[in-house]
């Protein structure tokens, strides 16, 4: 008689299937997790340390221009107060908006804007950030500044009260800033701005 074979297969055995589908379920646990733990952290960064903000209007030509994109530090102050040639966004609640100006002065200081001259404490300060437009006015015979001094014309200078900042904008012909609206409450101080990170052209780090 022939030999007959066993055509009979082997059963997959399913105690040897379910290392491989606990395998599976646990990755897809853990990159879960990781991804939770990704947007928690995105939220903290956003709302708590970092912010875009959007740059709208001319107030801070030659520097920073309309549609910009910048991160704000919005941690920094929460350990030391502003300083001079910082560039900081700040909530104005009259107008209900924010504005990116720059620090001049800070509480104590006594601050005269005359013209394009700005003197702290009694000595004009060097301003790098807007030298070259200085210059291209004055090779014109033109003063850059011609919207307002500050204080006003019977005043000789005014001093900076506690938790406050004076603030200018860049483009002294055309910006809304601390000669007309005052000082800048602390509280109002949303950050300091960091990085231009868009358009990609105008990708720097912020020069205060």
């Amino acid at each position: 008689m022939a030999n007959q074979t066993d055509s009979h297969e082997t059963e997959p055995n399913e105690s040897q299937e379910q290392p491989g589908k606990n395998k599976l379920k646990n990755e897809a646990v853990e990159w879960a997790k990781a991804i939770a733990i990704a947007v928690v952290l995105v939220v903290i960064i956003r709302w708590f340390v970092f912010a875009p903000f959007m740059v709208d209007g001319p107030s801070m030509q030659p520097n920073f221009h309309t549609g910009e994109r910048v991160i704000v530090n919005k941690f920094l102050y929460d350990f030391r107060a502003p300083k001079p040639g910082e560039v900081v966004v700040f909530h104005v609640p009259q107008e209900n908006r924010d504005y990116i100006k720059r620090v001049v002065a800070v509480a104590g200081d006594t601050v005269k804007v005359q013209g394009d001259d700005v003197y702290v404490n009694g000595k004009k300060i060097s301003e790098p950030y807007i030298q070259g437009v200085l210059d291209e006015y004055h090779s014109k015979g033109e003063q850059y500044n011609n919207l307002r001094d500050f204080p006003n014309a019977d005043v000789t200078e005014e001093k900076v009260p506690e938790g406050h900042i004076f603030a200018m904008g860049d483009n002294r012909r055309n910006s809304t800033d601390s000669r007309m609206i005052g000082y800048i409450d602390l509280k109002e101080v949303v950050g300091r701005a960091e990085v231009v990170f868009w358009p990609y052209k105008d990708i720097t780090i912020v020069n205060h």
